[in-house]
């Protein structure tokens, strides 16, 4: 079975992140949604998956999202997530979520709500977006540090606005078609 989850759809900055996750052993305890785990938690498991597990990530930049719109850009990124596995048309695949998002020649997938906090396989996939993303937003916050993105992460936060308002949206790594961004640059 592999599980498919993402990371950074609502943000107003940085990559979307979609993993997918195949288990090649017995998966450790305490899996269960990213969100619901501390930082120190998420990083514990991270490790412990990383000798259990197969992980493909699908990135997609900011620009793409502007530019396919954002169900087709999670379409591009579970593509490249599942490539990343080189996942076969015939497995299992659950996706977290209500819309199967999924290629059609995987006509064994299928979307469930919550089941990032469900099935321990989509968990694994879950913490491995969250940790992986937070880093690269982590280390573009050296890059951009008047934004704080170690901080937010990209996401819609009022010190988030208000470095932009200061600062203005930055090329490649804003999000030029969400409201917000686009509201402030004319886009």
């Amino acid at each position: 079975m592999v599980g498919v989850d993402e990371v950074g759809r609502g943000c107003w900055a940085g990559p979307l992140l979609v993993v997918a996750a195949r288990a090649n052993n017995e998966l450790p305890d305490g899996l269960k949604d990213s969100k619901l785990l501390s930082k120190k938690q998420r990083d514990e498991l991270l490790n412990m998956l990383s000798n259990c597990c197969t992980f493909g990530e699908g990135w997609v930049k900011a620009s793409e999202i502007d530019r396919l719109g954002l169900a087709k850009a999670l379409r591009l990124g579970i593509r490249r997530a599942l490539a990343g596995i080189k996942a076969d048309s015939t497995e299992e695949i659950i996706l977290d979520g209500k819309i199967n998002y999924l290629p059609k020649r995987f006509k064994e997938g299928r979307a469930i709500v919550d089941a990032d906090n469900r099935v321990p396989i989509v968990s694994a996939a879950s913490i491995h977006a969250k940790v992986t993303r937070d880093r690269f937003m982590a280390e573009l916050s050296k890059k951009y540090p008047v934004y704080e993105f170690d901080k937010h992460v990209g996401y819609g936060t009022k010190a988030h606005m208000l470095a932009l308002k200061s600062h203005g949206a930055v090329k490649y790594v804003h999000r030029y078609s969400y409201a917000p961004i686009a509201k402030l640059t004319g886009a």
